[in-house]
């Protein structure tokens, strides 16, 4: 799924999935779901044979592409808020994390319609442009920050010559709010944003900026770009994902900044005491529904 040497796991995955559901823009979906009802609608009337009465056909299943699907997570939460019969098809590096995703798939849409699952292991970043041919809709969610601006040429390109909308979920802004604040929060926030930036065999990450790059070159095509935030709420009421998170950005952190380490150790501790008491943690992240130049004005 990843374009470094990053590695995410299926107990992190898991841990955080909750959050994910939570955060994720329904607007954008019921946008979404407006939108392809519209398009079945009209594809119907166009394949309706002449004559008072003659029956439609029965509705084509929708094929969706989950770029760096890991665990399957995005699947679980969107295949049931579409209609319609689903197909979909999961990419993902990590041979580990598809097999979570074969094990516990969506099992029917919003209107209780069927709906498939089947694997590709590969590379999203080096998706050819044919890829993603017959597909009627891109998904991604927690993957833009690990593009670099070529990756992000590749795979819009792809979704551009498949004419399908996008649905890119969960990413990261480079903000993050702490109640009650600590006078290093900000330092370690600066450092893990660079650390979201850095540069790995060569290729530079966009991190917190992939956003405004991706729908940059949307939009040079003509593509309409639909924003909505969607921030991760953290407190209490999950600890055990807030203190992995905590330990996580700290960790980002001192690793592009190894001089805050001292001072980032004394600040986690502090943190994670308060996990169970008054901290609470706002991540900021935005979604993105991107549609082609022809649905633009639909929404």
């Amino acid at each position: 799924m990843r374009t470094t040497d990053v590695r995410v796991t299926a107990d992190w995955l898991g841990l955080r999935e909750s959050a994910d559901a939570a955060a994720r823009s329904e607007a954008l979906v019921d946008s979404l779901v407006a939108l392809m009802g519209r398009q079945r609608k009209t594809s119907v009337e166009d394949t309706r044979p002449d004559g008072c009465g003659a029956p439609a056909p029965s509705p084509q299943a929708l094929v969706i592409h989950d770029l760096g699907c890991g665990s399957g997570s995005m699947a679980r939460w969107l295949a049931p808020r579409l209609p319609g019969p689903q197909r979909w098809i999961l990419h993902d590096r990590d041979p580990a994390l598809l097999a979570v995703a074969e094990v516990d798939p969506p099992r029917v849409a919003a209107d209780g319609s069927w709906v498939t699952v089947e694997t590709r292991r590969g590379d999203v970043t080096r998706l050819s442009s044919r890829s993603l041919t017959g597909a009627s809709l891109m998904a991604a969610s927690a993957l833009l920050d690990m593009f670099t601006g070529e990756d992000v040429d590749r795979v819009v390109e792809s979704c551009v010559r498949a004419g399908c909308p996008a649905l890119l979920t969960l990413s990261v802004t480079g903000h993050v709010r702490f109640t009650p604040a600590d006078s290093l929060d900000a330092r370690l926030e600066r450092a893990f944003n660079g650390h979201q930036r850095r540069t790995v065999a060569g290729r530079t990450l966009l991190g917190p900026g992939a956003v405004a790059v991706v729908a940059r070159v949307f939009r040079g095509h003509g593509w309409g770009v639909h924003v909505a935030n969607s921030a991760w709420h953290l407190d209490a009421s999950n600890p055990a994902l807030t203190r992995e998170w905590l330990c996580g950005w700290a960790g980002a952190a001192v690793e592009q900044r190894p001089e805050l380490a001292a001072r980032a150790h004394d600040w986690l501790a502090r943190r994670t005491a308060d996990v169970d008491a008054i901290l609470s943690v706002t991540v900021e992240h935005v979604d993105l529904l991107v549609v082609p130049p022809t649905s633009a004005g639909e929404l």
